[in-house]
């Protein structure tokens, strides 16, 4: 028993120092905003908001596998609760880059109206 113990009490220290670093490099990111990563423009947004991302969906992914013992499960739970995920963030992606595109347009040119 004690030895499972030591094993979880290892684990979670192990996530909390990966969790715990990537908190650290959001927020020093944060704090100092560099020009080259800020003021720069790749696939619509700057490269410092994909950073910021990628690094909340490396966070989500810890939480997840860790706290909510996913490693545990099944493949086919998983992969449900994984690929249903998957599934929203393109879902509202698409939507937020649908209707930004539109308020962008609206701002840009004035007043549009949309024809049915």
């Amino acid at each position: 028993m004690a030895h499972a113990h030591e094993s979880n009490t290892k684990r979670i220290w192990v996530v909390f120092g990966i969790l715990s670093l990537v908190t650290i490099v959001e927020v020093a990111l944060g704090i100092v905003k560099p020009d080259s990563l800020h003021m720069t423009s790749v696939l619509g947004t700057s490269p410092l908001n994909w950073i910021f991302l990628i690094l909340t969906i490396v966070k989500a992914y810890f939480i997840t596998w860790a706290f909510m013992h996913m490693e545990g499960e099944k493949k086919w739970f998983r992969r449900s609760v994984v690929w249903t995920a998957v599934f929203l963030i393109i879902y509202l992606s698409f939507i937020l880059l649908v209707e930004g595109d539109y308020v962008f347009e609206v701002y840009k040119h004035g007043h549009l109206k949309w024809i049915f």
